[in-house]
């Protein structure tokens, strides 16, 4: 008799093609009709091994990271880049603990995101408790579904869950998967469609909205995290050159309106750096915004609001006076070809991009020591102008994303990644490995706070293994920098910030990288050439002046 163990052999023996497949190997191929080229995790004893078999049958890649919450970053970053589904696997119990942060970030940063974790067959819970918690309880306020595939339906359950990581607001999903059922035959193959099915908007609300832009003398346009997508981008930037008018992107959109374009204002976060643009409008057309992106404050305007975004947020900064949801190229085609140029004026869009960029250059204080934040970003700019191609940059959350995101130049979408809905530390890294392998001939700078590298560091390990073309960028300050300057704000005593300035170009070179420890603009330069020029990964530790952070994050946020 065939059992499910030796169907499983045979099949890996033979080829994805060849015999039944296995739930693993269903899981794979479903994956990987999605567009998977490869997954990232730490592997325990049980499914894990299954997957990682299944995956070298097939062709693609496993990725080893050095911690779990690092492979989701990894498996969201590259959901990101490819538009698509990412994918990353753990243990059970520890394994699966140490996701969570990762998964908190594939919800809020809506990343579509596969995480398969080990489980418990029936029998051992009847007298397990080592390692044992309820895992799909912990992992439910943060994911959009759950499956054991334990089911004779299995495949579809399969197809199931892609497409609601896929739909509506895009966000991870939990296979709870035991060696047993990986192995185990699957009946059928998994019916999966290349791209989740997308609704054109309705046609009244579409007409509402172009009401609004047709009374409109001077609209501005924010586009947001939901405009990156391949399609929709291009149509924004159409919309924009239609209407004549200032653009705005959020972090997650950077790109969207390339920095170079003349309609390109700056960031737009819900804070005080962009309110002078704003306040110049009679129209904010929000295309793709989603909630999860703008800062702690109530919305700061009461000029209507027209947006256009995939789905209508259960909870909102602003209720539009008119919204359209839905395919977003969609609505973005509908309203594109009636645009008209409105009254502004290309020099007062480019005086108010000057005026942003102004309120938010570093002013450090006399006698600081070491490079200022902006400096580190610029002069990284300028070096990597002699590359082929123009680098992706990834950034952590700390200060020094301010200089980040304001100083770093993007020309097209998700230029920049960054966690931008959880702002979680530890993200930067990890997702530039995982952009490096998504373009190996593409080099990805990771900008990074020393607080934001020390939970991850063991992934300097990972770039080295992947040979990854990752330029690390460390804001070293010796300190949470962002968290200081509230302690200041309060006026409370300095404590609990703070700790010695760890030399980060030692480390790497002892995981057989290659590293630079630099205090001046001329040792800086000369490490980035060096750097650039690698094969490989390299890392810069930059001692930084921390001292202009507070002004900078006044001017930003108010």
């Amino acid at each position: 008799m065939d059992t499910p163990a030796k169907a499983a052999r045979r099949h890996a023996d033979s080829g994805p093609s060849a015999g039944p497949a296995t739930i693993a190997q269903a899981l794979v191929g479903a994956l990987h009709a999605c567009g998977l080229r490869r997954m990232f995790g730490v592997p325990g004893g049980g499914a894990s091994l299954d997957l990682i078999e299944a995956l070298r049958a097939r062709g693609l890649a496993f990725v080893l990271a050095r911690h779990e919450c690092a492979a989701v970053f990894m498996a969201a970053a590259t959901a990101e880049l490819d538009g698509s589904v990412g994918a990353a696997l753990t243990t059970k119990g520890p394994g699966t603990a140490n996701a969570v942060n990762g998964v908190a970030h594939a919800s809020l940063d809506r990343c579509a995101v596969v995480l398969v974790t080990d489980g418990f067959t029936p029998p051992q819970r009847a007298y397990v408790t080592h390692q044992w918690f309820d895992q799909r309880a912990l992992l439910a306020p943060i994911s959009k579904g759950h499956d054991t595939l334990e089911t004779a339906d299995a495949p579809a359950r399969v197809a199931a869950l892609l497409d609601l990581a896929r739909e509506g607001r895009r966000g991870p999903v939990h296979v709870e998967l035991t060696g047993a059922t990986a192995r185990t035959v699957a009946a059928g193959a998994v019916p999966v469609t290349a791209h989740a099915a997308r609704t054109p908007p309705p046609a009244d609300a579409l007409e509402r909205v172009r009401a609004l832009l047709a009374r409109a003398r001077r609209p501005i346009v924010v586009a947001g995290l939901e405009a990156c997508d391949a399609d929709v981008a291009p149509r924004v930037r159409r919309l924009v050159d239609a209407l004549g008018c200032p653009a705005l992107v959020t972090y997650k959109a950077k790109g969207v309106v390339p920095d170079a374009s003349p309609a390109y204002v700056g960031i737009f976060t819900g804070g005080a750096a962009e309110q002078e643009a704003v306040n110049a409008a009679d129209l904010v057309v929000l295309v793709g915004v989603d909630p999860v992106e703008l800062i702690l404050q109530p919305w700061a305007y009461t000029l209507p609001v027209a947006e256009l975004g995939r789905v209508l947020h259960p909870v909102r900064y602003v209720d539009a006076q008119a919204g359209a949801y839905g395919d977003l190229a969609a609505a973005l085609d509908a309203l594109a070809g009636g645009a008209r140029p409105g009254h502004w004026d290309p020099d007062e869009i480019t005086r108010l991009a000057a005026r942003q960029r102004a309120a938010l250059e570093y002013r450090a204080a006399p006698g600081g020591g070491g490079l200022t934040p902006q400096q580190v970003v610029e002069l990284a700019a300028q070096a990597a102008r002699a590359l082929p191609a123009w680098p992706r940059a990834t950034v952590d959350a700390g200060a020094h994303m301010f200089s980040a995101t304001a100083f770093w130049p993007c020309e097209a979408p998700r230029g920049l990644l960054i966690s931008n809905g959880l702002a979680t530390m530890g993200f930067a890294l990890p997702a530039a490995i995982a952009s490096a392998l998504h373009e190996p001939d593409r080099t990805t700078v990771a900008f990074t706070g020393d607080g934001g590298l020390l939970m991850c560091l063991g992934e300097l390990a990972t770039a080295v293994q992947q040979r990854a073309r990752v330029v690390v960028v460390v804001f070293n300050d010796g300190a949470l920098s962002l968290i200081d300057i509230k302690q200041q704000q309060r006026k409370l005593p300095a404590g609990g910030v703070h700790w010695p300035r760890a030399d980060f170009a030692g480390t790497m070179r002892a995981l057989g990288g290659r590293g630079w420890r630099v205090s001046s603009v001329a040792a800086y330069r000369r490490a980035l050439r060096e750097a650039f020029a690698a094969q490989g990964p390299a890392l810069i530790d930059v001692r930084v002046d921390p001292s202009g952070y507070p002004a900078q994050l006044e001017a930003l946020r108010g």
